[in-house]
């Protein structure tokens, strides 16, 4: 079964992911994120400016993806070379992801490509506050990315903002589940996690 979880950059879906995965082994839930999907530097598109734009669905290699999807319906071991967003102080691993009676699915643009909306089992939507988006994208670009100030403001206003306002929002009415995640998703991560349960007492 793969549940696939989409969200805003800052929404909080990596933190509920993490918290989700805590309560199950390994071989009854994994995880393939989308991240790891996305095309070097050099093929990505520029913005007038000249920046480069990272929050478009063509940012990534879709077909390396959907294949990889379909290896895990197949319950085969896929093998990713880890994506490290540039971050020449971080040294990019292989990331494996062995077969899993449910594989999470993350990745901003999910509900975009409708091949892979008919490969994802359910669909939920982590969503928060504008402001809080932007102060959580914040922390973790400086944090993780070793992104300065001025860009992660930039890529923000100019790429992240119109990417969720062009490519997600229009698929939010189709999706299964809505998790707000202003203060605290802790009752929707009960919710889920016993979804889980259920689903690998049945396989």
């Amino acid at each position: 079964m793969l549940i696939g979880i989409t969200g805003g950059s800052g929404s909080g879906k990596t933190s509920f992911i993490n918290h989700l995965r805590e309560q199950f082994s390994e071989n009854e839930l994994g995880l393939l994120s989308m991240d790891n999907y996305y095309k070097q530097r050099h093929e990505q598109q520029k913005d007038p400016q000249g920046e480069y734009n990272y929050d478009t669905p063509d940012s990534f290699i879709i077909d390396d993806f959907i294949e990889d999807l379909r290896k895990l319906k197949r319950h085969e071991e896929v093998r990713r070379k880890e994506y490290t967003f540039n971050n020449d102080t971080k040294a990019a691993g292989i990331v494996i992801t062995p077969p899993a009676h449910v594989h999470i699915i993350e990745g901003l643009f999910l509900v975009h490509d409708q091949r892979i909306r008919q490969l994802l089992d359910l669909t939920i939507l982590i969503q928060a506050k504008e402001e809080l988006k932007i102060i959580r994208r914040i922390l973790r670009d400086q944090k993780e990315r070793n992104y300065p100030m001025d860009d992660v403001l930039y890529k923000y206003q100019h790429h992240v903002g119109p990417a969720f306002d062009k490519y997600i929002r229009p698929h939010i009415a189709d999706l299964d589940l809505i998790i707000n995640n202003n203060s605290s998703y802790s009752k929707a991560l009960d919710v889920i996690a016993a979804y889980v349960r259920e689903q690998c007492k049945g396989t």
